[in-house]
């Protein structure tokens, strides 16, 4: 973090929360009106999952000691992987033949 924020003085993200919890922005300046647009999608997308591998999916991430998300976001990316190198090799034999 650069420089210090103009309300707080604060130079830490732990300084300017502290600040604020006991500070509102009512106190600093005139309140002016703004309008201001919020795009709130999401960037997870979810899918149903068997109860059964759930419970699996559970067990070999804490083997592991990493979170089930971590742990199935390497599987489908290492399978994807795997689905691309098949698909560019069959590509290639294809232009060869």
């Amino acid at each position: 973090m650069s420089g210090k924020t103009p309300a707080s003085n604060a130079s830490t993200y732990q300084d300017i929360g502290a600040f604020w919890d006991e500070h509102d922005a009512t106190e600093f300046g005139e309140q002016t009106p703004t309008k201001f647009e919020v795009s709130i999608k999401s960037q997870r997308r979810y899918f149903p999952l068997d109860s059964r591998l759930s419970l699996k999916i559970r067990r070999i991430a804490e083997q592991r000691g990493i979170s089930e998300e971590t742990l199935i976001n390497l599987w489908v990316q290492e399978k994807i992987n795997q689905i691309q190198t098949v698909e560019k090799e069959q590509s290639l034999t294809n232009q060869s033949t």
